[in-house]
């Protein structure tokens, strides 16, 4: 994905640097969720498995 995609139509290309960086963080943030996501519903089985 370009950091074109998400400028508005006739903006110039002084934005596309923070379009760029807005894409990074977005995937950073998804990704942290998911795996505390999955670290939480794995502690959660274990303590599941050991004291149920």
């Amino acid at each position: 994905m370009s950091g074109r995609d998400l400028t508005p139509p006739g903006e110039d290309d002084e934005y596309a640097g923070f379009a760029r960086g807005r894409s990074r963080r977005m995937r950073v943030t998804a990704w942290v969720a998911i795996v505390s996501l999955i670290l939480v519903g794995g502690g959660s089985t274990v303590f599941a498995l050991l004291f149920g």
